[in-house]
């Protein structure tokens, strides 16, 4: 079974022939229904990995750039596949007695990569950074909130308390929705002004955190973001943990896509300051290269995770633990749970971190090769140098520069480059990313390359680009 996979794999990306299939998602879906109702009996699992193969948008192709999807390291592939034979459920030790041991070792080492003290630390593997930035925060209400209780079911806050959360503009979603969840409610939130290059403004934020006392309002916690989503950019953590600690409030940092720096000697000084976080979200499944999902949750004090304890007579029984049978029920919010930490440790042992850091290192020249070209080419224009493995520009169509007044209409540049995104995906060529500035009004469409594949060449990020140009003409001269 699987030789017949590997072949159809291969089958299915030459059948593909780029870095995605060609049409419109209407023609793939009905190409899903048709193979669906063929596929019956022992050929289903080629049939349907020839199809799942042809039919992805495959991160390994150097012109697949849009978002933080990382291809896969084939050791780390290699081990997860170990992992789902075993199925393994990380829930109580007699359902995955090495891999409980493992990931708690393996923590204890990410622990020291963040900069914590391993024997005071804590953390679990996650889905990502969603669940990761839930569980900050949820531990950031439980700390910060004392007096929390419920009745009839109901969240009810000390009285008098009116919680507050305070992140940049240019934060994950993840942290509204968290807010929400945690019956806080979205507004909550306090979005935090940032400057261009999309970092936390710490002027702003202490004035948000000054304004939020003196209208009585609780400072929960203060979210920063090590690698935002869109430029990579990392909020100035030094100072932002100063302000958290002068208003008694939580410091989460969201270091999901930022985290891989940590690897690299040349990048890790970006997170100066993530050592004096109360919890960071961290990602290898971004610039770890890990199949997803590989998320990391920690926190620096043990003892704040008290709120998540849980006892469950068939899992993890008091006097199995005091017997000396460790579980890991009590550190996440899931109770199965895959052994995610296994392919992260082989990995780990196989390149090293050094290994791991060239693979950053090689990302991170491949974005700057990127932002090069941008500012070469006359019909791009690049918003910022890039911090990480990733930059935002446009399309800008010649006469803009010669005032044009329809090729400088910031309305009109938002639909052509919307439509040249499309048309690629569309025709095959290319995956891009698009995304929209913090702000009101036309103008902030930009698009996006997320370069984690460090087998691309320079070449092939410069002919990425030149597909841009050319379905940029195409989309302005179908918009005059």
């Amino acid at each position: 079974m699987l030789a017949t996979v590997l072949d159809a794999l291969e089958s299915g990306a030459t059948r593909r022939g780029g870095p995605l299939p060609t049409g419109r998602p209407a023609d793939l879906a009905a190409g899903v229904d048709e193979a669906l109702a063929a596929a019956t009996g022992p050929g289903a699992l080629a049939r349907l990995t020839e199809l799942l193969a042809h039919g992805a948008a495959d991160p390994a192709d150097p012109y697949c750039a849009a978002h933080l999807h990382a291809p896969p390291l084939a050791v780390a592939a290699a081990a997860d596949l170990a992992v789902s034979a075993l199925n393994p459920s990380q829930d109580s030790w007699d359902q995955a007695p090495a891999a409980t041991a493992l990931e708690t070792a393996l923590l204890a080492e990410l622990a020291g990569l963040v900069g914590y003290d391993p024997a005071r630390a804590a953390g679990v593997f996650t889905s990502g950074g969603t669940e990761s930035n839930l569980m900050g925060l949820m531990l950031a209400r439980d700390q910060r909130l004392d007096g929390i209780v419920e009745l009839d079911g109901l969240l009810a806050l000390p009285a008098g308390a009116r919680p507050r959360i305070f992140a940049s503009r240019a934060a994950h979603f993840s942290v509204q929705r968290a807010a929400a969840l945690l019956g806080l409610g979205e507004r909550a939130v306090v979005a935090v002004d940032v400057d261009r290059e999309l970092r936390m403004d710490p002027a702003a934020l202490e004035r948000a955190l000054a304004e939020a006392s003196w209208a009585g309002r609780t400072p929960v916690a203060v979210v920063a973001t090590a690698g935002t989503t869109d430029t990579g950019a990392v909020d100035p953590l030094p100072a932002v943990a100063d302000l958290a600690a002068r208003y008694g409030a939580w410091l989460h940092v969201d270091a999901a896509y930022g985290g891989g720096a940590l690897l690299s000697d040349r990048l890790a000084p970006l997170l100066t300051g993530v050592e004096r976080a109360d919890s960071v979200a961290l990602d290898w499944h971004k610039l770890g290269w890990q199949p997803a999902p590989a998320g990391v949750f920690l926190v620096r004090r043990a003892e704040t995770y008290v709120s998540l304890a849980r006892r469950a007579a068939y899992l993890n029984p008091a006097d199995d633990e005091r017997a000396g049978y460790p579980s890991l029920l009590g550190l996440s919010l899931r109770t199965t749970r895959r052994a995610d930490a296994f392919k992260l440790a082989v990995t780990l042992r196989t390149l090293g971190r050094a290994g791991l850091g060239r693979l950053v290192d090689a990302c991170h020249d491949l974005a700057l090769t990127a932002a090069a070209v941008v500012r070469a080419e006359p019909e791009l224009e690049l918003h910022a140098e890039p911090v990480l493995t990733a930059l935002l520009f446009r399309y800008r169509p010649p006469g803009a520069a010669a005032g044009d007044p329809a090729a400088g209409d910031p309305a009109t540049l938002d639909r052509v480059n919307a439509e040249l995104r499309r048309a690629l995906l569309r025709t095959g060529r290319a995956v891009v990313g698009r995304t929209e500035l913090p702000g009101e009004g036309p103008g902030r469409v930009r698009l996006k390359l997320t370069l984690l594949n460090p087998h691309s060449t320079p070449e092939e990020v410069a002919g990425l680009l030149g597909e841009v140009v050319v379905a940029g003409r195409e989309a302005w001269s179908a918009a005059r």
